[in-house]
């Protein structure tokens, strides 16, 4: 049974030539042509590029646009295959007016990433040249499938006015937040489950997860939203069945039609031992016994203090286990430039971790260290990246929520899929986490019977998800049936 993966289009599109420019790319005529437009932020960027890949597989041509330095960092970051080995994938970079581009600052009264608002902001212009690009495109095809963020749809908002063209809304959080946000939203209206309602009662509140520059952000562009001809969704029946169908329920969008067709990172990492390109934390895992490191990672927007960053060495130290910390700084709106701060840790950390740990202090095969046999926890700030990532290679949660959507898809985790546990209790965010409770929650994670349950309930729902992107499987049908409905 064939897997819709990154070793099958990789196969496929190996040999052809990559020196094409822009306006060769445009050239011929398609049935249909897609062109994704994501958010400029690296859990956005990602999961758009990833998505790029899989339509690409069924010989559709695909055009990613963005700024020069947003798809830079995509191409760069992109974790299981290689997007200059696929033909059928185009890049735009764009230029836009240069932006401020001030460093994160670790000591904010909360994690929300406002250093990233300046390019956000500049990005807006991206609308008139990509407005340009669809036109042109328009021209050399039947079908025009613009694939935009939900957290972006400013610079599409002319789609519209090209009449061969179509816009998708792609949600970049689970479907269990964003019920929850439609629930509280519409007044909290009764449910017939009542194990349901007495999770949603116990979700983190909207104001206290959403900072006021995110919604600030969505308010700017709301007004701007073209018609929508349904939803896509990084998620899987196997993962979210009942909020799927509780979202088409509710009617929540433009259209009713909606397809949930993840993940879309590859389940299966090719690991190549001898590659001059891998990672030496790879080398380290080689050597460690099954599911004895933990890895420590909290994502791309979150900068630690270095009072955190103490308090989190200790705990892992007198944890007594494995582990693999990635301790870099937040990025900025433009990760190419500037200065990188370095967290401090407690003299003489790494000398007395050496052999049970590493920290590494810059960008980190993520995909690939969930991946590995030797992992056998991950304590993750529960981005909906992170989370996906994590479920497909089947590695429990100590969950550790930061801002947004975080704090709810922890819920998730822990009270629906139990895989995992909370280090951050978030009635408590304001509170420093100290190295006893990250201590307790390693061991917890790594040395117990809990612990192992998770890990056998994350290696169970791993296999489903796996079999969901095979042939006959839930999410490849959905992928199939929404090919087939840009085709149509």
């Amino acid at each position: 049974m064939a897997i819709l993966d990154h070793s099958t289009v990789q196969s496929q599109n190996q040999n052809q030539n990559q020196t094409q420019t822009q306006d060769a790319t445009i050239q011929g005529t398609h049935e249909v042509t897609v062109v994704m437009v994501p958010f400029p932020a690296q859990g956005h960027l990602n999961q758009l590029l990833h998505l790029s890949r899989l339509i690409s597989s069924y010989n559709i041509p695909v055009h990613y646009v963005s700024t020069a330095t947003h798809t830079r960092q995509a191409k760069f970051r992109v974790q299981g295959w290689d997007p200059l080995a696929i033909s059928n994938i185009h890049f735009h970079e764009f230029s836009v007016p240069s932006y401020e581009n001030p460093p994160p600052n670790p000591n904010a009264p909360t994690k929300f990433p406002t250093q990233l608002i300046p390019a956000t902001h500049a990005s807006f212009k991206l609308r008139e040249p990509v407005y340009a690009l669809l036109q042109q495109l328009s021209t050399t095809t039947r079908r025009l499938v613009v694939i935009h963020d939900s957290l972006f749809p400013y610079v599409i908002q002319d789609v519209g006015l090209i009449p061969n063209a179509e816009s998708y809304c792609f949600e970049s959080i689970s479907t269990f937040t964003i019920y929850t946000i439609v629930w509280e939203d519409e007044g909290k209206p009764g449910l017939s489950e009542p194990e349901l309602l007495e999770l949603l009662e116990d979700i983190p509140s909207l104001e206290s997860c959403f900072h006021p520059a995110l919604i600030d952000l969505e308010n700017l562009q709301k007004n701007t939203k073209p018609i929508s001809s349904g939803d896509l969704y990084n998620t899987c029946r196997a993962i979210e069945g009942p909020y799927l169908d509780l979202l088409a329920k509710a009617k929540t969008t433009d259209s009713n039609k909606q397809w949930a067709i993840g993940p879309f990172n590859p389940v299966e990492t090719n690991d190549q031992k001898n590659s001059k390109k891998r990672h030496y934390c790879l080398d380290w895992l080689d050597k460690q016994a099954t599911n004895s490191v933990i890895f420590v990672s909290f994502g791309s927007t979150t900068s630690l203090s270095d009072e955190e960053a103490e308090e989190i060495a200790s705990g892992l130290e007198q944890s007594g286990q494995k582990f693999i910390w990635v301790l870099r700084d937040a990025d900025k709106g433009d990760v190419f430039q500037g200065e990188v701060r370095r967290a401090r840790l407690p003299e003489g950390f790494e000398e007395r971790t050496e052999g049970r740990g590493i920290v590494v202090r810059d960008w980190a095969p993520q995909l690939e260290i969930l991946g590995h046999t030797s992992t056998g926890g991950f304590m993750s700030h529960c981005g909906w990246n992170s989370c996906m990532e994590s479920i497909s290679m089947g590695v429990p949660v100590a969950a550790w929520p930061m801002h947004s959507d975080q704090p709810r898809n922890a819920v998730l985790l822990e009270k629906v899929l139990k895989i995992g546990l909370l280090v951050r209790d978030w009635s408590k965010k304001d509170e420093l986490v100290t190295s006893m409770t990250v201590e307790n929650a390693v061991r917890r994670l790594m040395d117990s019977a809990e612990g192992e349950k998770m890990r056998q309930t994350a290696k169970e729902l791993s296999k489903a998800v796996k079999g969901s992107v095979m042939e006959g499987g839930a999410s490849r049908l959905e992928m199939d049936s929404f090919i087939a409905h840009i085709r149509r």
